[in-house]
């Protein structure tokens, strides 16, 4: 048990990470947890194993270099897991994520991907960490980037990667309406741009959770539009993120789909020298998590239980994420295996704090039972808020394998 910790709200931002500790060989199983700690707070079950192999594949597959977007997980624990797995490159987007990165490995290669930057946010990362590769979308972005690296341009190997506005597609979370230039913008941003880049890149999204590989082909096409009509020669095209994972009655094409349709869209494009970047964060680190809550109260068909909209779960409220569940008694009799679909309330005050599901458990779950949900290692722990109070989790490495299917 020795490598359970106890966090609170953002605490991986907050504090410099502890350095690796000698783990038992062999970890601990959930069950044999919870059966031990019978915790009253949030545990999340990291999976090292399950990370590092997605790591593995997803780099592997990949033709060309893969950036954890770390806001999808900033745990220490996750991002060790990811370096053992091959990941060299992270996509940040603020001073923290930048500084932890550095902190725990300073030879790794950070790209500062977002596209509105404070002054002084450019400047750090710049001048105490090192980074030279920064995104934008606006003629004042390009200017502020300029004037805060002190303007050192190709000397100094600045990397300035124009971000494209894409139409609304199909992916379950839209990303079209907050960040990128319109096909004009994008064209005089890569002209004004090439001239003092040592590094010239264009950038897009086609959205979180996208389940349809032809997305990418038709983003990449959009893309090579504005290279062409620019007339700037281009040495990084960087896909984004957005790369699917299992859910509860979603089915995936298989990775190989969506790295062949890049490939060949970017074949198309005929940019010799041009690298490929790809900033994935759901696609490593979703199996590599689990969180087990605790069953406080049962009313009919709602569960109230000790995490939820303000803690792991915001993305089971608002957005109505379904996840692959299960109930844990190590003790007593065995739940029923007689099915029934639940939602859950959370252990705030607020009546906004409900999971509608529905999340399909034993029919005779009730108070003092444990859930265990899988796939939170993306957007999991790392939305946790101090609202109410409820802002503890307890974390613990185990040797579980994943589960992603309810």
């Amino acid at each position: 048990m020795s490598s359970l910790r106890v966090r609170s709200a953002v605490s991986p931002l907050r504090r410099l990470p502890a350095p690796p500790v000698e783990l038992p060989q062999a970890l601990p199983g959930v069950a044999e947890l919870v059966a031990a700690l019978r915790p009253e707070e949030p545990l999340h079950c990291l999976r090292p194993h399950t990370l590092r192999a997605t790591a593995e594949t997803f780099v592997q597959a990949f033709p060309g270099d893969v950036l954890y977007a770390v806001k999808c997980n900033p745990d220490p624990a996750v991002l060790r897991a990811l370096w053992a797995g091959g990941v060299r490159h992270f996509d940040c987007a603020s001073p923290a994520e930048v500084s932890l990165v550095r902190t725990m490995f300073p030879e790794a290669e950070i790209h500062f991907m977002h596209p509105v930057k404070a002054r002084g946010a450019i400047r750090e990362a710049w001048a105490r960490h090192g980074v030279r590769d920064f995104v934008l979308d606006s003629r004042a972005e390009l200017d502020k980037i300029m004037q805060e690296t002190a303007a050192t341009g190709v000397a100094g190997g600045l990397g300035l990667v124009v971000r494209l506005a894409l139409p609304k597609g199909g992916a379950v979370l839209d990303l079209s309406g907050k960040f990128g230039a319109e096909h004009a913008e994008a064209v005089a941003l890569l002209r004004a741009a090439r001239p003092v880049a040592a590094r010239l890149g264009i950038a897009f999204h086609v959205g979180s959770q996208c389940l349809d590989p032809v997305a990418w082909r038709q983003a990449m096409a959009l893309a090579g539009a504005a290279i062409a009509e620019a007339g700037a020669a281009v040495d990084i095209v960087d896909v984004g993120g957005g790369f699917p994972v299992v859910y509860p009655d979603v089915e995936l094409p298989p990775l190989g789909a969506f790295m062949a349709e890049i490939e060949a869209a970017f074949e198309a494009l005929e940019l010799p020298g041009a690298r490929l970047w790809a900033e994935p964060g759901r696609a490593l680190v979703a199996g590599g998590a689990s969180v087990v809550l605790q069953v406080q109260a049962r009313r009919g068909d709602a569960l109230y239980v000790n995490d939820g909209v303000y803690g792991s779960l915001a993305d089971a409220g608002a957005l109505g994420f379904r996840y692959p569940v299960h109930c844990l008694r190590p003790t007593g009799a065995a739940p029923s295996d007689v099915l029934r679909g639940f939602s859950f309330f959370g252990p705030t005050c607020d009546s906004a704090d409900v999971m509608r599901g529905p999340f399909w458990l034993p029919e005779d779950i009730a108070e003092g039972d444990w859930i265990e949900i899988g796939q939170l290692g993306a957007y999991g722990a790392c939305l946790r808020t101090a609202f109410n109070g409820f802002d503890r989790a307890r974390v613990a490495e185990v040797c579980d394998p994943a589960f992603d299917a309810a």
